[in-house]
């Protein structure tokens, strides 16, 4: 039988929005929940606090009894989403039963990977300070756990294999689909253990930039492949409501109305951005296609070249992940259009290369493989491309399935 999940579970506590002039003993619960669903479909940024008091069936007023604005409300919503996970690890058990509730627990509360790495990014530094704080005891339970499994491991090891399962856990965020709950909390289980039970690595130090290489760079560049670096750099840092089109040309050397000779708009040069790592996405996948015949082979190709985009273009992932909601409709939809079809690919190639797996179990982990490869890439201490290629080959490739 099918184990709800948290969502359902929320909804069916709350029930409809109660009549107006009401004040029933969960509406902080109900708050929070509509909340993170609202953040989670629509975007921080798209979303006001009457949509949410609206959501719920109250006035803004009432809101704003229990949170002073809608940061602090985004804040309280990923700490209540990530508090179960320290729990869990901070807790003394058998690494089995561990890792089954932590797979439980990434299914409760589906919406946390896109709230943390998409949204939270929205909040003021000293509220992002508080979320790095409880994300650190994550780190540190899943560090302890990874040791569980090899007592042998060195610091940067472990803190990797931490940091790899949290990618997958969170992975199921990044898409929709559905899977027998036990069935999918098993496959995450799974991949869970496939990580832990990796032989020990030395870990390659984190590549140096080297600034004169950069300075050689921007003297060859043209001024618009300057300002979509400019527009990809700042995007990616400040987040793209932040930054005008000014600050851009400011970055990139470009003074006054001479950015507009090349942009309409700070939108257009959203777009170019998106459209510019994209395309070179799929040229990427169309050369692995037409060179590597053997299914596997070509999926730890295109593992790789991805990687290596994703680390050398960290910005445009961050953007990826962040900020295509910025885009008009139209261009959204064909953004995510894209994305849909260029990870359909690697799931063609997974039942290909595994033919015991459908779409949906192959999705599930080619989405877990991309979703350490950009966690990795943005926000990983250790930035070895070829320990990121391993875990998410072994991920595809080697996670045992039931049948």
């Amino acid at each position: 039988m099918r184990r709800p999940e948290r969502a359902e579970v929320v909804m069916a506590e709350v029930g409809s929005p109660p009549a107006r002039g009401t004040r029933p003993r969960n509406r902080r619960a109900m708050i929070t929940a509509a909340a993170a669903d609202l953040f989670y479909r629509e975007g921080f940024d798209q979303v006001g606090m009457s949509d949410i008091a609206d959501a719920v069936g109250v006035g803004s007023s009432a809101l704003y009894r229990h949170f002073a604005g809608k940061q602090q409300l985004l804040t309280h919503v990923v700490l209540d989403e990530l508090h179960p996970f320290v729990e869990i690890t901070a807790e003394p058990g058998d690494v089995e039963q561990v890792v089954s509730r932590l797979a439980a627990a990434a299914l409760d509360h589906r919406q946390l990977g896109v709230l943390w790495q998409r949204e939270s990014r929205r909040l003021p530094e000293e509220r992002r300070d508080v979320l790095r704080g409880e994300l650190r005891e994550v780190a540190r339970g899943l560090t302890g756990l990874a040791r569980a499994f090899r007592p042998e491991l060195t610091d940067a090891d472990a803190r990797f294999r931490a940091w790899c399962a949290f990618s997958v856990l969170t992975s199921p965020s990044y898409h929709q689909v559905q899977l027998a709950r036990r069935e999918f909390e098993q496959l995450l289980a799974e991949m869970v253990v496939i990580i832990g039970n990796r032989p020990p690595q030395e870990l390659a130090p984190r590549p140096e930039t080297h600034p004169e290489q950069l300075e050689r760079f921007a003297g060859r560049a043209s001024r618009r492949r300057l300002l979509l670096a400019a527009a990809t750099r700042l995007f990616a840092e400040a987040g793209y409501g932040k930054v005008t089109t000014e600050d851009v040309g400011a970055a990139a050397g470009i003074a006054g109305p001479s950015l507009y000779n090349y942009f309409a708009s700070k939108q257009e040069l959203l777009s170019a951005v998106i459209t510019r790592g994209n395309a070179w996405l799929e040229v990427e996948l169309e050369r692995t296609l037409a060179t590597k015949a053997d299914p596997a082979e070509a999926l730890r190709a295109l593992l790789r070249s991805y990687i290596r985009f994703a680390f050398d273009h960290g910005g445009f992932i961050d953007i990826l992940v962040s900020e295509v909601g910025h885009l008009p409709p139209d261009e959204r939809h064909r953004a995510r259009q894209t994305q849909h079809a260029y990870v359909a690919e690697w799931v063609g190639l997974l039942c290909e290369a595994r033919p015991e797996l459908d779409p949906v179990r192959s999705r599930i982990l080619v989405q877990a493989a991309l979703t350490a490869a950009n966690d990795m890439a943005r926000t990983g201490a250790v930035r070895d491309a070829r320990a990121v290629l391993r875990v998410g080959s072994a991920l595809m490739l080697e996670t045992p399935v039931e049948a």
